[in-house]
């Protein structure tokens, strides 16, 4: 039988690992504010022609998670106070809702993950790991959020991540952390009691408390 399934393009499964990877680089923290990168530059590394390197610019441009000025300079953002601002607003927002939401379906299988994720936090902080600190973070927050079932505010908040990804990276270097973050205990503690509004207080506390650093 033959199949009439479309098959995908060289070019698209390119244009799609360099989109992918260069993404989560800059989620976790892997290129610092204010880097610039070129479409050579890209295409050398990923072994990609112009055409995938600058359609995975172009996405990640629209995502908020690279600058592109008038003369064609691409970077990642260097933010403003009132930016980082806005978007802690933004993640108290959405991943205090998410976590509201998931608290129904927080079995005991989820807590123990979590505190699971929170042991991989602190090897990261001992280790000094400024990346494996960011990306561990964020596991536990997505961990608990998947909970929710709620697709495209998780996608939101996702967003958020992207567009705060090298500025974290600078913020674990002006916070030195010598343990994981004090909030994540909270928010266990109130995913075992039940406790939405102690939850929602954790929740809210540690998207936003690091950031006010940044911003002083």
């Amino acid at each position: 039988m033959i199949s009439t399934r479309p098959t995908e393009s060289p070019l698209v499964a390119a244009h799609d690992r360099v989109y992918r990877t260069l993404r989560t680089r800059i989620m976790h923290g892997e290129i610092e504010p204010g880097m610039a990168l070129t479409l050579r530059g890209i295409g050398r590394e990923f072994n990609v022609s112009m055409t995938p390197a600058r359609e995975s610019v172009r996405r990640l441009v629209a995502e908020g998670a690279l600058s592109l000025t008038s003369s064609g300079r691409v970077s990642t953002p260097e933010l403003t106070s009132e930016r980082i601002e806005e978007l802690a607003a933004l993640r108290a927002l959405l991943e205090v809702e998410l976590a509201s939401r998931a608290l129904p379906r927080a079995h005991i299988a989820l807590i123990d993950r979590l505190q699971t994720i929170n042991s991989a936090i602190a090897d990261a902080v001992t280790a000094r790991d400024a990346v494996g600190y960011i990306r561990t973070n964020l596991e536990f927050h997505r961990t608990l959020y998947l909970r929710a079932q709620a697709p495209a505010m998780l996608a939101m908040a996702e967003t958020v991540w992207l567009q705060l990804g090298p500025t974290m990276r600078a913020l674990y270097g002006r916070l030195r952390r010598t343990e994981p973050p004090h909030f994540h205990k909270l928010i266990i503690a109130a995913l075992k009691a039940g406790d939405e509004p102690g939850l929602r207080l954790a929740v809210r506390s540690d998207v936003t408390q690091g950031l006010r650093m940044l911003t002083g």
